[in-house]
């Protein structure tokens, strides 16, 4: 009987869990290694500060998942691989031996990057719900002393998503309140262009989101670099195409939210083992999901080497969606099974992308397929649709996960979106 452990419990680790089981039954054991007892919704993080959702509501005990569909689950944080001897060491100081890994970590968030970013220094986040929780004290303080706002992406960050979907939820609560004549909004973006979104813009994402920010009066700065910041103020330098100085800002901030660049986590990254990570720490993969130089490691999610799409002048990374996770996951399943049965892998992941960016009472969706240009499918579209489509998918995965369901759903949900839309 093999030991397969997955590493990590989130977007990518729980589904990896859950499909994985359902590949190998009880001929071989599945465990998951997470440093926190609970499955949390990303993807709803922004409704947090507004109080649209609560932390609670996004959180679900896994333990008990688990022990229901024979996964073993450790409640541990891995401090160090050592692929070469096939252990996790953990940070109690005990060690799990296996014979297939999958990592699926996620990011480390590299708020050390930048002086002053992030809930330690003078930015919010919205990359973990805990983080959200915190904005949402910040947001109250805003409410109480209302001022300047600035959201947005530094340079380096690879998930631009989020950020469009904080503004302009932050701009639709404000409405509500009858207060947004009261707070000036700025989006602060490493990206070339409004919409780039890390893959050189999806169709008319660039059309799309400009008539949004300019609709909703808010002003933009692109090409952006986030020098450093301080209570209350932020220092960027604007760049020219070529990545030289264009213009310096100090934009003064009530309450401010910018997403970091990441880094693979540090069990990962600072492994010794040549051939593991790139430089950032992010894990080698080939096109089976399969890590070149340790041909029993795998990886999906966030934590995997993805180049970006296109130069740009300053550094923006490509993202990991959710569809494009999922389709990683299988594959990583599928080829696993393979390898148990004394097969080569042969599975792809199709790394499509299927988003549904918030607004608040609007959004923006698109389709990429390829994710990764050139592409055989290209398409956006916005209406109230898309936020009510991000009510019912939070409510479908979290299903997914409370009752450790293992069927892929990405793709039927799209497709059932698509004729919703089509309909209409």
């Amino acid at each position: 009987m093999a030991r397969i452990i997955v590493l990590g419990a989130g977007i990518g680790g729980v589904p990896m869990a859950y499909e994985m089981k359902e590949m190998v039954k009880n001929k071989h054991e599945v465990m998951v290694i997470s440093d926190t007892p609970t499955f949390h919704f990303v993807p709803s993080n922004p409704w947090v500060p507004v109080k649209w959702r609560k932390p609670e509501d996004l959180k679900i005990e896994l333990a008990p998942v688990m022990k229901k569909k024979g996964i073993e689950f450790v409640q541990k944080a891995a401090v160090k691989l050592d692929p070469e001897n096939n252990k996790v060491h953990l940070d109690d100081g005990s060690a799990v031996d296996y014979d297939y890994l999958i990592i699926a970590t996620g990011p480390r968030l590299a708020f050390d990057e930048v002086p002053g970013l992030g809930p330690d220094g003078f930015t919010e986040s919205v990359c973990h719900v805990d983080h959200a929780a915190v904005a949402a004290k910040d947001w109250d303080k805003l409410l109480e002393n209302p001022g300047p706002i600035i959201v947005g992406a530094v340079q380096g960050a690879s998930c631009y998503g989020p950020a469009y979907e904080y503004l302009m939820i932050l701009e639709t609560e404000l409405r509500k309140r009858k207060m947004r004549d009261q707070v000036p909004m700025t989006f602060v973006t490493a990206e070339p262009y409004i919409g780039h979104l890390g893959l050189g813009g999806v169709g008319d994402t660039k059309g799309l989101l400009e008539s949004a920010l300019r609709d909703k009066t808010i002003k933009w700065i692109t090409n952006a670099k986030v020098e450093k910041i301080e209570e209350g103020k932020m220092y960027v330098t604007e760049v020219d195409s070529d990545g030289k100085e264009k213009k310096k800002h100090e934009l003064p901030f009530k309450h401010a939210m910018m997403l970091p660049a990441f880094t693979g986590v540090d069990a990962v990254r600072n492994v010794d083992a040549k051939g593991l990570v790139n430089p950032r720490g992010f894990v080698i993969v080939d096109e089976y999901q399969r890590n070149p130089a340790f041909k029993n490691i795998y990886s999906v999610g966030v934590c995997i080497a993805i180049p970006p799409v296109e130069p740009t002048p300053l550094p923006v990374g490509a993202p990991k969606t959710g569809y494009m996770i999922e389709s990683m996951v299988t594959a990583t399943a599928h080829n696993i099974a393979d390898q148990l049965a004394g097969k080569e892998p042969s599975e792809k992941a199709t790394w499509n992308a299927f988003c549904l960016a918030d607004f608040g009472d609007t959004g923006v969706a698109f389709i990429a397929k390829p994710q990764i240009p050139p592409r055989n499918t290209t398409w956006s579209s916005e209406g109230r649709w898309v936020h009510l489509a991000k009510i019912i998918f939070e409510k479908y995965f979290m299903r997914k996960v409370r009752k450790g369901i293992s069927e892929p759903f990405y793709e039927r949900m799209m497709l059932k979106l698509l004729g919703i839309v089509r309909l209409k």
